[in-house]
């Protein structure tokens, strides 16, 4: 009898579970174990228990996905991480996988290439397109000059990215789970660190540099095969879209 692979899926929305679970476990030797909306409950899970992968999110309440990258990464060190984000590759993929990721995907991506990462990263190789390659050596590059928002720390980073899709301090506070004031306390260091006077510079750089659209994506699509008829499947998605190969 083959083993199975035992996939762990960690993310807010239960529509999304739900069609992952069913995309990985049409496939042979492959059987989700567990699954959760937060990184906390998660994390709990894995701290008692043990799967091949897991396959996270990183919005997520509680602990969100780059949390639970660092914490498993330090707990779990062995333990294969596949990220699963409506984010663009040049938004996170680069610095999750320096902080330890097996691989990143983006949420558009077709069903088939879940299944391939999956099947990757459970190996013990990395999953990473040749856009991140591509990424990652550029950065290494001695002579390279970062740019600024390359000089942030994770966290401020995070606040970064969560500034220039215009959400405000209180918000950002809710969503990481911090005060009012730490947030500005971070706000303040990014504006500092990348020399912007204002959230409106900081938005303006995010959409100059590709980090951010110039008007925020739509709040769901359906799964299905793009630009093809009518979809396969009928679940929804937040934010992007997994097409159906």
């Amino acid at each position: 009898m083959i083993n199975k692979v035992r996939i762990l899926i960690a993310d807010d929305h239960a529509i999304v579970r739900q069609g992952l679970k069913q995309i990985l476990e049409e496939e042979p030797g492959m059987e989700v174990v567990a699954e959760y909306a937060n990184g906390i409950d998660a994390l709990d899970w894995l701290r008692n228990r043990d799967c091949d992968i897991a396959l996270i999110d990183i919005a997520m309440p509680g602990m969100n996905g780059i949390d639970l990258l660092k914490q498993l990464h330090k707990e779990k060190p062995k333990l294969p991480v596949l990220i699963l984000s409506i984010y663009a590759e040049n938004q996170y993929a680069a610095r999750l996988i320096k902080a330890g990721a097996s691989g990143y995907l983006n949420k558009e991506c077709a069903p088939f290439e879940i299944v391939a990462a999956v099947r990757r990263v459970a190996s013990g190789r990395k999953y990473i397109s040749q856009t991140v390659v591509k990424m990652l050596a550029k950065e290494t590059g001695a002579a390279q000059q970062k740019p600024p928002h390359e000089v942030l720390s994770d966290r401020e980073y995070q606040i970064f990215m969560l500034l220039a899709s215009a959400k405000t301090a209180t918000d950002i506070a809710s969503d990481l789970g911090l005060s009012v004031k730490t947030v500005s306390t971070y706000r303040t260091r990014v504006l500092e660190k990348m020399r912007l006077r204002n959230n409106s510079e900081l938005m303006h750089y995010a959409v100059e540099n590709r980090l951010a659209q110039s008007s925020p994506p739509p709040r769901s699509t359906e799964i299905g095969n793009p630009g093809q008829g009518k979809p396969e499947k009928n679940w929804k998605l937040s934010s992007r879209r997994l097409g159906k190969a």
